[in-house]
C-alpha cells in the first residue's frame, strides 16, 4: 500500500514516519523546500523523542521520501494546519482545500481519502463536493473519511500507535476502508462514526481540556486576590474523591486547545457561551500575568532605585518541547518587551535561536536576575533552587509558592 501525506509538520512527519515504518510506502508532500531536503537526508526539522531515529531508519530503508509534489497512490491524506482568518477567530481551511486541490488529479477509483486537519464541522462534506466537481467521473467511486490526531507533543510516536482514534466516512463503506487503513499501525481501538461527528469530537475534547483549565486559571487569580496559594488549594480540593482540578498556568497555548474551541464558537454562537467564556478567561491570564510582571518591575525600581534584571523563564507552549505556537508564555515576553527594553533576559532551552528573542541560558539567566518569572514549568527549571534574594513570580508551579 501506498499513502501520500500531504503536511510534514508537528503530525504530519510523525504519522508518516510510524506509518512507514509498519511498512507501508510513503510520500511525504510539503511546501518547504529546505523540509523536504532535510527529511530525505534521515534528518528531522521538529523536535520530538525518538522521531529522528526512525525517520533515519524508514528513509533509509526506503519506505519514507519527501517530495514538494504528490502523486499516485492508494491514500491521501490531509495533514496540514487550519489558521484563523486574518486577526479574527473565524477558522480559514484554505490550507485543507489547497491541499485537497493538489491531490485530485491523482485520484482513482477506489483510492481513500482522509482528512486529519483540525477543522470546522462540515468541512469533509465540502472536500467531497470539490472533489467530485472536478472529477465527477470519482463520485461513489472513491472512499472519504475524516480521522483527528490526538497526541501530546514530546509522546507523539507511542500515542500515535496507542491512542484510540475516532473515525467517520461519509458514509459506511469508507469508514470501513478508514478503519481498515488505520488498523496497519494503529494498536488503540478504532471507533467508528460519521464524519460530521468525528469532526465535533476533536472540536469537544479540546474545548473540554480549555474549559477545565481556564476554572483553574480562574481560580489562580481569585487565589491572588484573596492571600490563598492556589497550589496548596488545588492539592487540597482534590483529595475529594470526585473532584479532579488541573493545574493553572500563564494560559493556554499550542495549535489545539487554545484554537480548537473558537471552530465551535464561530459556526454557534448563540449555544457556546461556555465554550467562549473559558477562552476569554485564559487568554486574560496571559494579560494578568504579563501586568504582574511589569508591576513586579515598577516595585522593584521604586524600592531599589535601579532598573532590575529579569528573567523570563520559557517561551513554550507547555513543558520540554520547542513548539512556540500560540504560546502565551511568548505573548507576555512580547509584552513585557515593549514596556522593558533592557535588562530582559529570555530563557527558552528547547530552542538555540529565535528571530525575535535573544536567548540566554537558564542557570546563568536565574543567577543574574532580581526578579525571576516562571512562565513554562520546563524540567530544567525544577532543578533551580528557592532564593529569597530575588522576586520569583511563579505562574506554572515550579515551586509552588
Amino acid at each position: 500500500m501506498k499513502a501520500v501525506f500531504m503536511g510534514l509538520g508537528y503530525i504530519g512527519l510523525p504519522t508518516a514516519t510510524v506509518a512507514a515504518g509498519k511498512g507501508l510506502q510513503v510520500v511525504g508532500v510539503d511546501i518547504n523546500e529546505k523540509v523536504i531536503e532535510t527529511i530525505n537526508q534521515g534528518q528531522i526539522h521538529i523536535v520530538e523523542p525518538g522521531l529522528q531515529q526512525l525517520v533515519q531508519s524508514v528513509v533509509e530503508a526506503g519506505n519514507l521520501r519527501a517530495s514538494l509534489f504528490p502523486e499516485e497512490a492508494d491514500v491521501f491524506l490531509i495533514v496540514v494546519p487550519t489558521p484563523f482568518k486574518g486577526g479574527n477567530h473565524e477558522p480559514d481551511i484554505t490550507y485543507v482545500t489547497a491541499a485537497t486541490q493538489a491531490v485530485i488529479p491523482y485520484l482513482k477509483e477506489g483510492d481513500l481519502y482522509i482528512i486529519e486537519s483540525t477543522s470546522p464541522v462540515g468541512t469533509t462534506e465540502k472536500m467531497m463536493q470539490l472533489i467530485y466537481a472536478e472529477r465527477p467521473e470519482l463520485k461513489g467511486k472513491i472512499y472519504i473519511a475524516y480521522c483527528p490526531e490526538r497526541v501530546l507533543p514530546g509522546n507523539v510516536l507511542y500515542e500515535l500507535e496507542h491512542n484510540d482514534r475516532v473515525i467517520g466516512g461519509i458514509n459506511k463503506e469508507s469508514t470501513e476502508k478508514a478503519v481498515q487503513f488505520y488498523s496497519r499501525f494503529v494498536k488503540g481501538n478504532l471507533h467508528k462514526t460519521n464524519s460530521r461527528t468525528a469532526e465535533m469530537c476533536k472540536l469537544t475534547e479540546n474545548s473540554s481540556r480549555d474549559v477545565q483549565i481556564a476554572f483553574a486559571n480562574e481560580l489562580s487569580l481569585i487565589c491572588d486576590k484573596a492571600g490563598i496559594n492556589v497550589w496548596e488549594l488545588i492539592e487540597l480540593a482534590n483529595k475529594h474523591p470526585r473532584v479532579n482540578i488541573l493545574q493553572p498556568g500563564c494560559g493556554v497555548g499550542g495549535h489545539c486547545i487554545a484554537v480548537d474551541p473558537y471552530f465551535i464558537t464561530a459556526d454557534f454562537p448563540v449555544e457556546s457561551q461556555l465554550i467562549a467564556k473559558s477562552r476569554e478567561i485564559n487568554n486574560y491570564k496571559s494579560f494578568w500575568c504579563a501586568e504582574k510582571i511589569k508591576n513586579a518591575i515598577l516595585e522593584f525600581e521604586l524600592k531599589s532605585k535601579r532598573k532590575p534584571v529579569v528573567a523570563i523563564m520559557g517561551l513554550a507552549f507547555k513543558p520540554n518541547i520547542d513548539d512556540l505556537r500560540e504560546s502565551p508564555a511568548k505573548y507576555i515576553a512580547q509584552k513585557v518587551m515593549q514596556a522593558e527594553l533592557d535588562g530582559l533576559l529570555i530563557v527558552e532551552p528547547n530552542i538555540s535561536e529565535h528571530p525575535v528573542f535573544k536567548l540566554t541560558n537558564y542557570k546563568e539567566a536565574y543567577e543574574k536576575a532580581d526578579i525571576v518569572t516562571f512562565l513554562v514549568a520546563h524540567n530544567e527549571f525544577k532543578t533551580l533552587p528557592w532564593t529569597d534574594d530575588k522576586v520569583i513570580l511563579d505562574f506554572c508551579g515550579i515551586f509552588k509558592k
